[in-house]
């Protein structure tokens, strides 16, 4: 049995890039750099974001875009500034799916390798409610 998430690992061709992404959409800190040195698979950085160990791996790009996803929570009052800080840098917002009332918003982005990423304002509990009304 698992007993929580331990990190998330995002392989991406430009670390420098990646790294604006974590700081600056999802505001994360840079806790390690591996610089031209390698421990693992490849040149990696370690960030840590509401609590989460993120690591980003120097590598290939996606080849398409799908919508496997990692969605982050955010308080609703920040939405704007999170799509502010997602259109600085160029980054492709896509438009939102339908929702059912009261399950939160989402703002979804694909980064530079074609990661989907959602920033999401409900919880589990609020959208199984509103499933739940919905019949």
């Amino acid at each position: 049995m698992i007993s929580g998430l331990s990190h998330i690992t995002f392989v991406v061709k430009d670390l420098g890039k990646m790294s604006r992404v974590i700081t600056e959409v999802l505001g994360g800190v840079e806790v390690y750099s591996s610089g031209d040195k390698t421990f693992s698979v490849s040149r990696e950085k370690f960030f840590v974001a509401g609590g989460l160990w993120i690591a980003i791996m120097e590598g290939k790009a996606l080849n398409e875009k799908n919508y496997n996803h990692v969605a982050f929570k955010i308080d609703e009052a920040k939405i704007g500034a999170c799509r502010r800080a997602i259109e600085a840098l160029g980054l492709d917002v896509k438009g939102p799916r339908p929702r059912v009332e009261g399950e939160g918003q989402s703002i979804y982005f694909h980064d530079y390798d074609n990661h989907l990423f959602e920033l999401h304002t409900g919880t589990l509990d609020e959208r199984l409610a509103a499933y739940e009304r919905m019949g």
